[in-house]
């Protein structure tokens, strides 16, 4: 274990003297096209290293409002990883909730970044032992740990994480880097640590575990003792998280022989379970059309939906389910179609002139045309006030373009 690095030593110390917590309140809304322009007025009264320092946590907080809120954002301390790869706070919220429910009251948090979670967590009202070994984000987690007063439940500890023995706390999380010096990292064993190591870390929790995964993870590497629960927040799926212990609503998924699958949406909470239905029925398109949410797709629990809306799919290997009536559901946007066409951009073209199309909303699944492309070509000039969702698709294996609006 390494021992804390003094945080006068760090870059971050700058910020939190006088002077610099002065100078991040008056850069707080500098407009970055005017950036050299306050820089080079602010460097007559202020070090030039702490003046770029001020600008670039200005800049930093700007982009961590869209997951921590205004509030949060402009009181908090980020690096750029850590504004890229922290949970949304609604997530962190939710997941938090989840853990407390289980009866957990303190939590190792293991590659906790700049303390997002650990955030949520101590909201939660439990106590959070924070870790990460990157001297930099171990300095900003104890700061925002600080800054939103929540010291007392968080402590934040510069360490490798397997090396540290989370022993007093009843439950652990995991959020391993999934970036690397090429970008995204897809491998699950390739992950900063790897996901066979964080998932022996679960199975030692002594009452419950969280592991945060990519979306993407293939369902074959969730392993049987796990519940695997895929989360979008506003339509956008966010993470993937596999529970152990007592943190699983089930032990396993449907004859014990597989795990647990959810899919839940945010905000509500909204929570779909898998039943272990057989692929549903391909038929022809309806009157309605349905697109799952994507946390849905990812869980692939595209069956549990179709039984809820008597439905079918349009082709077996497109997630668009059709139906006859319209059945409300938290699970899928629906779509009312009008036409359904063969693809043919001149067509298209024709028919948008026709009805005064003057919005063009095109989603594809199945097709290898580009919707910006299709925009470009179909509707280079607005026609009128009317608007139009076009699907890209395949029915039946054939390409297919199905018009139609949103159900209101």
């Amino acid at each position: 274990m390494n021992d804390r690095t003094p945080l006068s030593a760090s870059p971050l110390a700058p910020l939190l003297t006088p002077e610099g917590r002065a100078l991040l309140d008056e850069v707080r809304d500098t407009d970055p096209a005017r950036e050299l322009a306050v820089a080079t007025r602010l460097r007559r009264e202020h070090p030039a290293e702490l003046v770029s320092a001020a600008l670039g946590q200005a800049r930093l907080r700007q982009r961590a409002v869209a997951k921590f809120g205004a509030q949060d954002a402009a009181r908090m301390f980020f690096t750029p990883n850590g504004v890229e790869q922290s949970t949304r706070a609604s997530v962190a919220a939710y997941r938090a909730r989840r853990l407390k429910e289980s009866g957990v009251t303190s939590v190792a948090d293991l590659c906790c970044g700049i303390g997002g979670d650990a955030i949520a967590l101590a909201r939660a009202g439990i106590r959070v032992l924070a870790v990460d070994r990157d001297p930099l984000t171990a300095a900003v987690a104890r700061a925002n740990a600080d800054e939103l007063g929540l010291a007392g439940l968080i402590e934040v500890r510069e360490a490798d994480v397997t090396e540290v023995d989370p022993a007093g706390h009843d439950a652990v999380f995991v959020d391993p880097a999934r970036r690397g010096g090429r970008g995204r990292v897809f491998d699950p064993e390739a992950y900063s640590p790897p996901l066979s190591w964080a998932i022996g870390a679960a199975r030692r929790a002594p009452r419950a575990a969280a592991l945060k995964v990519a979306p993407g993870i293939p369902h074959e590497a969730v392993p049987a003792d796990a519940e695997a629960e895929w989360i979008s927040d506003g339509g956008e799926v966010k993470e993937a998280v596999l529970w152990f212990g007592d943190g699983r609503t089930a032990a396993t998924g449907p004859g014990g022989a597989a795990p647990a699958i959810r899919a839940t949406l945010l905000p509500g909470p909204r929570t779909l379970l898998s039943r272990g239905l057989p692929d549903p029925a391909v038929r022809p398109p309806g009157r309605y059309l349905y697109e799952p949410d994507g946390a849905v797709i990812r869980a692939h629990l595209v069956a549990e939906v179709v039984e809820r809306l008597d439905g079918g799919l349009i082709d077996p290997t497109i997630a668009y389910v059709t139906a006859d009536e319209h059945r409300p559901t938290p699970y899928a946007t629906a779509y009312e179609i009008t036409d359904r066409l063969p693809f043919n951009v001149k067509r298209l073209k024709a028919l948008l002139r026709e009805r005064r199309i003057g919005t063009l909303t095109v989603k594809k699944r199945g097709s290898a045309v580009e919707p910006e492309e299709l925009r470009r070509k179909a509707l280079p000039k607005p026609h009128g006030p009317e608007s139009v969702t076009v699907f890209l698709t395949r029915v039946a294996g054939a390409p297919t373009m199905l018009l139609g609006h949103p159900v209101r």
